[in-house]
């Protein structure tokens, strides 16, 4: 009896570290049409790798279903992107027991003998009643299936179960090994289930091939299968043509000098005069010793002068660095060193970070463009050979070790996707682009520079007009902007004005939205609001010049894609190994071809861990970037998510460990960590947290972190501890800082509650507009302390239907301040703010 006991009480304890253990997987997913129904799909096992498994089971002394078994858990580990798997298996009782595998051994003998370990544990605790195993599932808080998978060696006749996806049963009698896969066909097609039939037929081939062999550089794909996803998923081919941007823009200059190329505020030049100002540009600055592949900073406001300055420094064969005048010096002094720039366009006005950061650099000659104007070079065309291997520009982005990186591309790339633009979004003569996008965002590049290619317009729309959405929306009215391309979180402020005050756009074809996930809630209003202008979910990396899929939407989609690679580009989904990933499998996103960059300015060791040889096109560069995606069976790319500490926030793409490593340097700061935390309108925010003797003044680091960082990576709040709380291996633990970030959110110290009818009408418009409970905001809370942006500014300006500006916000971001602008100035203010309550 006591034995009987302990053998229970042993069964009892192995079903709960299984179960602790958790690691649900799930079944794939492939199908274009999902039906509901079961499919079957039968193969039998060639005689000659029959022979070869059950002499290797001899062998390892082992049973043939623990090598069917290692060769299932192969198959799912490469469908799931997880080495660590979870499948039901089949016991000769019949009973289905959940079987935890990894696939972390290095060989085929190492991963067949730990499976067979793992068998044969699970076997020996098979006899624990189904009733007690439920008691501790109900006990651990387990609920929901534990697999979705069903390996069954013991028939090929088995049911698939409510909460079972796919089935492999299995076969062995005369020395025939016969496979049968049951599937449910609203989760997978024939196809899909041939496929994963034949992953299952290739990992036992593996085996028997070379049993000693490392089983993680070795493909279940087929050649057929391997040859689509290298092939078959690039974008179209297209022949580009054999000249550069600024080449092409003169042939449009000869072509009708006279039309107007580019229009800003109440300025416009025509062909003629655009290109006769950057010729005369090229030539100030090719006179200035300007040679092949020479770095030219541009630190202009974004205007016809900043146009000119792109123009006129592909012209003269340079390289074009943007650089906005606002950045701190320290900043644009470091990316004018990494860069080796000596020259820095610039114009009146947009100099005082510049000049402080020019102190240090005594080999930059500053020019401003009025006086390259003024020397009076010549005005024609100057005929400079440049190459399409020849560099065009760099962008620096966020760099996780603290030093912002500079992608390098080439004239190629971006010729290439220019013409993705051009021929995506239906850029032609005629129609206007909208340039919208700040100097130091790479989108900013095909805004400016796209029309002139095809007889089109560019309309420059200034940032005081885009945080005013009624003055953006007349802007690109008037202007009669065909195209435009905007962040989804400054779509949302546009969808919310037009739908308080609906108004058609008549010219308006095609929105484009890049730089933050774009949300399926969103693309359905925008459909409501404006069911005739085709959306357009773009996505790229700076590294790889720009957007590189494009899915053009002409209705609210079931699900948000990144869509079809776009002319000449590759694009894979892959492996630790760079080999491409099963169909609708997880992996790393990887891009291949004319698009791929030359590198990181004079930083080699970034530049090799990223940019490497594509190991199945020869000859061709391939950029391993931090995305995560798989395949739809649409054809079309879909995002997962980052695998490293990089975020995009309102499209600028930030690297968390360049803000930890600032917060770090100041003094008082022993530990620190930088998390995003979201806000209940689905808009993202930085926050920060560090240790040290004593808190901090919360605006002191705000200014440290902003005399090197942009403003949009300072974070929106700080918060001291003693000590950070730490994971099991005694490093910082992030989730649980997200955790205690939306906590704080809601609980903020000396809370005073809006007092008056204005202020608690005003708090309604700040709850919402940050994300925050309505009774968590005070009447002396600061707004942009709260989290709040330019962004949200002019959305709490639309959300109070105009009775405060953008202007006022800025001015009075304290509550009890504003609520007083309001109540004590023009009766407009208090009667509109009524009317919005």
């Amino acid at each position: 009896m006591a034995t009987h006991v302990s053998r229970t009480q042993t069964g009892r304890e192995y079903w709960r570290g299984v179960l602790t253990a958790g690691g649900f997987t799930p079944a794939p997913r492939w199908t274009l049409h999902p039906v509901t129904g079961v499919g079957e799909y039968e193969t039998q096992v060639p005689d000659d790798i029959v022979t070869g498994l059950l002499r290797l089971a001899g062998e390892l002394v082992m049973p043939l279903g623990s090598v069917l078994l290692a060769a299932h858990a192969k198959v799912l580990a490469a469908l799931s992107g997880e080495q660590e798997i979870t499948t039901g298996y089949v016991t000769e009782g019949g009973s289905v027991l959940p079987c935890r595998l990894t696939t972390t051994p290095a060989s085929w003998r190492e991963l067949l003998q730990n499976t067979h370990r793992v068998a044969a544990e699970l076997l020996a605790h098979q006899d624990v009643p189904a009733e007690d195993i439920d008691a501790l599932r109900r006990e651990l808080d387990l609920t929901g299936p534990m697999f979705e998978t069903v390996l069954d060696p013991t028939t090929i006749d088995g049911d698939l179960t409510e909460d079972t996806a796919l089935r492999v049963g299995i076969r062995h009698h005369d020395g025939r090994l016969v496979l049968r896969l049951r599937y449910r066909t609203d989760a997978l097609d024939a196809d899909s289930a041939a496929r994963i039939a034949g992953y299952h037929l290739t990992a036992l081939t593996l085996i028997t091939a070379g049993p000693d062999a490392e089983h993680a550089r070795q493909s279940l794909l087929s050649a057929d299968e391997l040859r689509f996803q290298l092939e078959g998923q690039a974008g179209p081919v297209r022949e580009l043509p054999d000249a550069r941007v600024h080449e092409l823009f003169e042939d449009r200059v000869r072509m009708h000098p006279d039309a107007v190329a580019a229009v800003h505020a109440d300025r416009q030049w025509t062909y003629g005069e655009l290109n006769a100002r950057a010729n005369r540009l090229a030539r100030a600055l090719v006179a200035r010793g300007l040679a092949r592949e020479g770095v030219v900073a541009v630190v202009t406001e974004r205007n016809l002068d900043w146009l000119t300055a792109v123009i006129a420094i592909f012209k003269a064969g340079g390289v074009y660095l943007p650089i906005e005048p606002h950045f701190p010096a320290q900043r644009i002094a470091a990316t004018l060193s990494r860069a080796e720039c000596t020259l820095a366009l610039t114009e009146p006005g947009s100099t005082t970070t510049l000049d402080q950061a020019l102190d240090s650099l005594p080999s930059v000659e500053r020019l401003f463009i009025n006086t390259a104007y003024e020397e009076e070079h010549p005005d024609d065309d100057l005929g400079i050979h440049v190459t399409p291997d020849q560099l065009a520009y760099i962008y620096f982005t966020s760099g996780s070790t603290g030093e912002p990186k500079g992608a390098m591309c080439e004239h190629a790339g971006m010729l290439n996707h220019l013409y993705a633009k051009i021929d995506d979004l239906q850029v032609g003569e005629g129609q206007v682009v909208a340039q919208t996008a700040p100097q130091c965002f790479d989108i900013s590049l095909w805004q400016l520079v796209s029309a002139l290619l095809v007889g089109g317009r560019t309309l420059l729309v200034e940032q005081d007009v885009i945080l005013d959405v009624p003055r953006f929306l007349d802007t690109i009215t008037d202007g009669r902007a065909t195209v435009l391309q905007i962040v989804p979180s400054y779509l949302e402020a546009v969808l919310t004005e037009l739908e308080q005050r609906p108004r058609t756009l008549p010219d308006l074809r095609y929105v484009s939205v890049t730089g933050e996930a774009l949300k399926k809630e969103l693309a359905e209003r925008w459909f409501t609001a404006q069911p005739q202008i085709r959306l357009v979910n773009a996505y790229g990396l700076t590294e790889t010049s720009d957007d590189t899929n494009h899915d053009v939407m002409d209705r609210a989609p079931d699900r948000i894609l990144l869509g079809h690679a776009v002319n000449n580009v590759h694009i894979y989904v892959v492996d630790e190994h760079l080999t491409p990933v099963p169909l609708g499998a997880p992996g790393v996103i990887a891009f291949s071809g004319v698009c791929v960059g030359r590198g990181y300015i004079n930083d080699p060791e970034r530049t090799r861990a990223a940019y490497l040889a594509d190991p199945h096109r020869e000859g061709t560069r391939l950029y391993l970037g931090g995305d995560y995606g798989r395949w739809h069976p649409s054809g079309k790319l879909e995002f997962l998510g980052r695998r490293d500490a990089q975020v995009k926030i309102r499209g600028f793409r930030i690297e968390i460990g360049e803000i930890e490593n600032t917060l770090l340097r100041i003094p008082g700061v022993r530990d620190g960590a930088v998390v995003v935390a979201e806000r209940a309108d689905q808009s993202k925010h930085l926050v920060a947290f560090y240790s040290g003797p004593k808190p901090l003044d919360t605006a002191t680091l705000a200014d440290r972190l902003g005399a090197s960082l942009p403003d949009y990576m300072v974070p929106a709040a700080f918060h001291w501890r003693e000590s950070l709380p730490l994971t099991a291996n005694s490093k910082i633990d992030k989730k649980a800082l997200v955790t205690l970030a939306a906590e704080l959110a809601t609980t903020e110290d000396d809370h005073e509650p809006p007092a008056t009818p204005t202020e608690q009408r005003l708090a309604a418009a700040w709850a919402k507009v940050l994300g925050v409970p309505q009774d968590r905001i005070g009447r002396r809370d600061h707004f942009f302390d709260r989290g709040g942006t330019s962004l949200s500014a002019v959305k709490l300006a639309i959300a109070l239907d105009r009775a405060v500006s953008l202007k006022d916000v800025t001015a009075h971001p304290v509550l009890i301040d504003l609520a007083a602008l309001v109540d004590n100035g023009p009766q407009r203010h208090a009667t509109e703010l009524m009317s919005s309550s």
